[in-house]
């Protein structure tokens, strides 16, 4: 069977919660504090009701979900584009290439196919051993570090999606910047 990638529904919450804890179990243990690594079920259904969240499906069970926050959302990314959240795969099936396979989807079909985002921001722990060179690898580029006061330096990344469209929102941001400043 097909993999399949849609967006969650608010029934799945359980599934979801299960998968995300297991996906951030590593990261905890590592002693970084994402919110998706102690999420409880009321936490995970909030989640599900204020973001895009989608999730690829391997005979009909979750595999891997990627959230998308957007810039007019509860939680806006830095940039005023699409943020991505809470990402992550089922460490049962590891080596799948189901996290690539995910973020591909969200990209494709979410981010510029239905969106026509620009671009798109995430950020991860400075000290994470292994995102940061992940994300390098996937196009992102490191914008600045902050402390957002959960115990680790966050590192925000962007990724292009489409050049002209971003030369646009960038001339876009410089204006109002400018109006901003009169």
């Amino acid at each position: 069977m097909p993999l399949a990638f849609r967006q969650v529904k608010e029934d799945e919450v359980d599934e979801y919660l299960s998968l995300m804890l297991a996906a951030y179990a590593a990261v905890k243990a590592l002693g970084i504090h994402f919110d998706a690594a102690t999420a409880d079920r009321d936490k995970a259904l909030r989640h599900l009701q204020s973001h895009g969240v989608y999730a690829l499906y391997k005979d009909k069970v979750m595999v891997s979900s990627v959230t998308v926050r957007y810039p007019w959302g509860p939680l806006p990314g830095p940039f005023g584009l699409p943020h991505i959240g809470w990402f992550g795969a089922d460490p049962d099936y590891a080596g799948q290439g189901f996290g690539q396979q995910i973020l591909q989807h969200l990209e494709q079909d979410i981010l510029i196919g239905q969106l026509r985002a620009p671009a798109v921001s995430l950020g991860t722990a400075t000290r994470h051993p292994w995102l940061k060179e992940m994300y390098l690898k996937r196009g992102f580029m490191p914008m600045h570090t902050t402390d957002l006061g959960k115990g680790h330096i966050t590192l925000y990344m962007k990724k292009v999606l489409n050049s002209a469209l971003h030369e646009t929102w960038l001339s876009r941001q410089s204006h109002q910047l400018q109006d901003v400043a009169k």
